[in-house]
């Protein structure tokens, strides 16, 4: 019991710290906020290509890595998303290319898209005004609602377990506490910020929240495809940086789509 009290004052005295840490940056935006999606993107691909192993030293390999690089600087350089997503689109087809050469693993590929698509996406959705601010706000409120209910609900109430296969300790009970609690989140932000607080909004809220659970579920389920508990040790009480943005490098790429296709938020 006290082994268990520890590790979750462990994750709640991280997460505190990390959530103002991010906050800060998340106001001043411009290139700190850059900085920050860059040096997520890029700590999710060190602990992808350590966990998966799909580093290799051949050509093409190392060129779809040096790619994501130049992908991570012009991202970096604040240069218009076409570019950083074609850039990222690039790197990654040179990483297939390699597991088709036989000089790597599919894993590259993908490893390359899960780090960085999010990572564009995050600071393109930030942008540089108040929009983008509220964007972003809006996004970490649903996101950290999900979490934290469905950890605490989860717990609480117990029940039939999501996908025992993959992830043991995910419920049913959990999944609709924190889908309940974003919706409920979101919609406050919204209201704060004087938006229009509508049905399609709730809904919105809603699909991004169970994308963002799906996120975490996949993150798990490659952990448990290797065999690894967590992805890193770094942050105390959360293991790595993909244990602990799982959840937010989905919302941000799925509330990015919902940004560029409806012009929400």
């Amino acid at each position: 019991m006290s082994g268990a009290l520890t590790n979750l004052q462990q994750r709640i005295a991280s997460a505190a710290i990390l959530a103002t840490l991010v906050l800060v940056v998340t106001w001043f935006g411009g290139f700190p906020f850059r900085f920050l999606t860059v040096v997520m993107g890029a700590g999710v691909f060190v602990e992808w290509r350590r966990i998966t192993g799909a580093g290799s030293t051949t050509v093409l390999a190392k060129a779809s890595e040096l790619l994501l690089v130049v992908s991570f600087a012009v991202l970096l350089a604040g240069l218009p998303a076409p570019i950083v997503f074609a850039a990222i689109l690039i790197a990654a087809l040179v990483g297939f290319a390699a597991k088709f050469a036989g000089q790597a693993s599919t894993w590259l590929g993908w490893g390359i898209l899960y780090a960085a698509v999010p990572a564009a996406s995050l600071s393109f959705l930030r942008g540089d005004n108040d929009g983008g601010l509220l964007a972003v706000l809006f996004l970490f409120a649903l996101v950290w609602a999900t979490d934290i209910f469905a950890y605490f609900v989860g717990r609480a109430i117990g029940g039939p377990k999501m996908a025992p296969a993959i992830s043991p300790g995910k419920t049913w009970s959990g999944a609709i506490g924190g889908a309940v609690a974003a919706v409920i989140a979101g919609l406050t932000v919204a209201a704060i910020a004087g938006l229009p607080v509508t049905a399609m909004l709730a809904l919105i809220i809603l699909l991004v929240s169970i994308w963002s659970q799906i996120g975490d579920l996949f993150e798990s389920w490659v952990k448990r495809t290797f065999g690894v508990k967590d992805s890193g040790t770094i942050i105390p009480g959360h293991g790595g940086i993909m244990d602990r943005v799982d959840a937010l490098v989905a919302a941000a790429t799925a509330l990015y789509l919902v940004h560029l296709t409806t012009g929400l938020l």
